[in-house]
């Protein structure tokens, strides 16, 4: 038995009326497409066509180079804005938050040498290093949400910075008591923060290089995109002048000389301006964020230094590891004859601006290795006690503490004009784009008004 199909009241079946709807559609949309070629064809054969597709063509390629140089300017000027406002910021707040850590080690051996009572000022300075963490790791931990193993490394400091205060603590606690595990306690606390801490703070300040550096690289890559298109707008008003000029057998068209000239003035004033601004952030990168680099290594390694000095001598006899570890750390920071290492390295390639502070430097740690060899002789000699007073000695000019104290802040002081020159560098690269976003855009509109204007009175001549 068969099934007859629901009719409606004209008789036609309604999926064959669907499909013939949709054939229809389709035929007219093929015929819409087929009249358009037929009229461009036609167009074209027709010299008044020809220079309306000649104009169409060229307004829409002008203003998409215009626009395009425009966003490329715009990205490159954000992204030097971001090294000086976001990127330069977070590395300076990770390696504070590595200096005070390492400074957190170095004071809490040196208070722990001291006689009698802890001294406040070290105690103090101990807190401080110490507090310094909570709200630069806070805003470290903000930057690294979208990158795991910095988020990682965060984790790892948050963890065991309060397990190292408990173990100072309870050295500290020991020590007031005279009790001999203290220096134990002390010891552990200091290797928990060499072996754990600081590999992760580290880890998290090499994170953060890498980014200023691809940061760095992207404010001076080349804008191929905009190239291109620029250079298709200028090719294609070059052949349109030719072919016009065949066409209506006059040499020049005012309104197409003036839009290569907008062009070309607007080429001419970005790689002036791409210029000066790539190479100031690339001089800011290398006498400012690459010698930070090196100063903020050269200061880590001195203050690692300084806590194996005095751990040493916290080990009574014990502390071979602890020297052995100072002798690498000096030779890192400046040589065996204290003129080598990092800072020799630092005082042959430091910029003017660095230079002093880092001679400074140079001096002061020579002073500070020399003041340290006598700290070893009498260590070694049996004369423990005043090992320990010229150890911790911060007031007389022959202390290590002093001698110390002038070698950190010289490299403090080069680190800080090293930022500084890094941010004077990128702020007037960034300044050297001034306008040109502006710029590009004015003079993408005088082009295209300026094809719009020069075909026009082309094609008023076949009317």
């Amino acid at each position: 038995m068969s099934t007859a199909q629901p009719h409606e009241p004209d008789g036609h079946v309604p999926g064959e009326s669907a499909a013939g709807a949709r054939r229809s559609r389709s035929g007219r949309a093929g015929a819409a497409v087929r009249r358009v070629l037929a009229g461009g064809q036609r167009s074209w054969s027709t010299t008044p066509g020809r220079l309306s597709i000649i104009a169409v063509s060229l307004v829409a390629v002008i203003l998409a180079a215009g626009v395009g140089a425009a966003a490329s300017t715009s990205g490159r000027a954000q992204a030097t804005a971001n090294l000086v406002d976001r990127q330069e910021p977070m590395a300076a707040t990770v390696q504070e938050v590595y200096r005070a850590l390492s400074d957190a080690d170095a004071t809490a051996a040196m208070a722990f040498l001291a006689a009698g009572d802890e001294p406040e000022e070290l105690r103090v300075r101990y807190e401080d290093d110490i507090a310094v963490v909570g709200p630069s790791l806070a805003l470290a931990g903000f930057d690294a949400v979208r990158d795991a193993e910095a988020a990682r490394q965060v984790s790892v400091v948050v963890r065991q910075v309060p397990v190292y205060s408990e173990l100072v603590g309870t050295a500290r606690a020991n020590n007031r008591q005279g009790l001999p595990v203290g220096a134990a306690y002390l010891r552990e606390s200091s290797h928990l923060m060499r072996e754990r801490v600081l590999p992760a703070v580290e880890e998290l300040y090499r994170i953060q290089r890498e980014r200023l550096a691809q940061a760095q690289s992207a404010t001076t890559s080349v804008p191929f995109i905009a190239i291109a298109l620029l250079a298709v707008a200028l090719v294609g008003l070059l052949r349109a002048q030719s072919h016009i000029r065949r066409l209506v057998k006059r040499r020049y068209n005012i309104g197409l000389v003036v839009a290569t000239v907008a062009l070309v003035v607007g080429l001419i004033w970005s790689a002036v301006a791409l210029s000066v601004q790539g190479t100031l952030v690339t001089s800011g990168q290398r006498d400012g964020s690459e010698q930070v680099d090196v100063l903020v290594q050269t200061r880590i390694a001195a203050l690692q230094a300084r806590a194996d000095e005095l751990l040493a001598l916290v080990a009574r006899g014990d502390g071979e590891a602890y020297e052995d570890r100072f002798a690498e750390l000096a030779g890192q920071i400046a040589g065996q004859d204290g003129t080598g290492g990092r800072l020799g390295e630092l005082r042959d390639t430091a910029s003017a601006q660095l230079s002093g502070p880092v001679e400074d430097a140079v001096a002061s740690a020579t002073g500070w290795l020399r003041t340290h060899e006598t700290l070893r002789d009498l260590a070694d000699g049996g004369d423990y006690n005043d090992a320990v007073e010229l150890a911790v000695d911060t007031e007389s000019e022959t202390g290590s503490g002093t001698a110390f104290a002038r070698l950190d802040s010289s490299l403090a002081e080069a680190i800080q004009a090293g930022r500084e020159e890094f941010v004077t560098s990128t702020v007037t690269g960034e300044r050297a784009l001034t306008g040109l976003v502006e710029g590009w855009l004015a003079l993408a509109a005088v082009g295209a008004g300026g094809v719009v204007i020069g075909i026009r009175q082309r094609l008023r001549e076949y009317r």
